[in-house]
């Protein structure tokens, strides 16, 4: 193999990848990333068995080949590389790659290419097309909410349904449950119901850079796995088995009380009371009180308490539909939801201190969060 290659294609093509290398792992070959020719460009791929990503960089192929190359030592060495071309040239014989930018010449140990395991190669035919900004939001809004709990697989992941012209991204821990639809361009001929890891979800995000580019989204028959691609850059993931929650169950059907407040107002309220809330397990006291006169204007009182640090109380003006209502929750998982909506208001729907809340967007219905109450103790 004889390659070059520009220092910051390079960079930035390992950057994509690397975040897909098993850093521990039995199979030496899984810490290292493939680099091989591939049409006439430069093909990075990396796997931990359960997440791979593929990325495509502009090259001058001198001679065809490939390899696998240690993933934090070519990195780093990389990074490191004046800002030119890079001249790759593979010893065949000894496995090692000679590294050439500027003065700097290096020689790095390599495993054959032959010991990577082999990633899918797709057929794009019938591939759901979604439009890269609208999935990265779904993504924002829902991925955070999947459980880090490796005793529940299913909770770790998001289910993603899609039907005729309709997708919706649902996820939930066993406290919170963030749901999130949207519209397609074109409608799909067969349904799809999968659960894909949040994490593979989190790295399409980041990787999916270019926002004019549709991602392409591929469920091959009976391999348990889904690909997307978009632009330069292939993510495919195994799918999580088992059965998601019937979370149309746990969403409330009405409410007592509806408090619409200013997101930005009550967002700073729950990021103080999560100074002193941190200390124990999160609780916050959101006392939601009806205006008692015709003028007055109704609020909110935010409360955290901690044995150590002391107390903080904040009052946020609001327009309160239906009775007080005193109610606690996490109000990190309260801050979490209200990160990631976008309108200027929201609204948060409750009947009693031990019925879950809603939390709403005004003025947009394609989401919304339900976050379980807490022992007001």
């Amino acid at each position: 193999m004889k390659v070059t290659v520009l220092q910051e294609n390079l960079a930035r093509g390992l950057s994509v990848v690397s975040r897909a290398v098993s850093p521990r792992s039995t199979l030496p070959v899984l810490s290292n990333i493939l680099i091989a020719s591939d049409e006439g460009r430069l093909r990075l791929s990396a796997t931990n068995l359960e997440l791979g990503i593929t990325c495509w960089i502009a090259a001058r192929i001198d001679e065809e080949g490939s390899t696998t190359v240690p993933a934090r030592t070519f990195a780093d060495l990389v990074n490191t590389l004046p800002g030119d071309q890079v001249q790759l040239m593979l010893d065949v014989k000894t496995q090692s790659l000679h590294v050439k930018g500027g003065t700097s010449n290096n020689d790095i140990k390599c495993i054959d290419a032959q010991e990577f395991p082999p990633l899918p190669v797709p057929e794009m035919d019938g591939a759901v097309q979604l439009n890269v900004a609208d999935f990265k939001e779904m993504i924002q809004q829902v991925a955070f909410a999947a459980s880090t709990d490796e005793a529940r697989p299913v909770l770790m992941g998001v289910l993603l349904h899609v039907e005729k012209d309709k997708v919706t991204m649902v996820a939930a821990d066993g406290f919170r449950l963030s749901v999130r639809k949207a519209q397609l361009s074109q409608a799909v001929a067969h349904p799809i119901n999968v659960i894909i890891p949040a994490r593979a979800l989190n790295e399409l995000a980041r990787v999916a850079t270019d926002s004019e580019e549709p991602i392409y989204m591929v469920v091959p028959k009976n391999r348990g796995q889904v690909l997307f691609r978009v632009k330069d850059v292939e993510v495919v993931s195994q799918l999580i088995d088992g059965t998601f929650p019937d979370y149309q169950q746990i969403i409330p059907r009405n409410y007592k009380s509806r408090t619409l407040v200013s997101t930005a107002s009550l967002l700073k309220a729950c990021k103080q009371a999560e100074i002193f809330a941190r200390e124990g397990s999160n609780v916050a006291r959101f006392d939601i009180k009806q205006a008692n006169g015709e003028m007055q204007p109704s609020e909110v009182e935010i409360s955290a308490t901690s044995e150590e640090t002391g107390k903080n109380e904040t009052i946020v003006e609001a327009t309160v539909d239906g009775g007080s209502v005193l109610i606690a929750f996490n109000v990190k998982f309260l801050r979490e939801a209200l990160e990631v909506i976008k309108t200027p208001n929201v609204a948060l729907e409750t009947s009693a201190a031990n019925a879950p809340g809603v939390v709403k967007p005004v003025g947009d219905d394609n989401f919304l969060h339900v976050i379980m109450p807490m022992h007001l103790g």
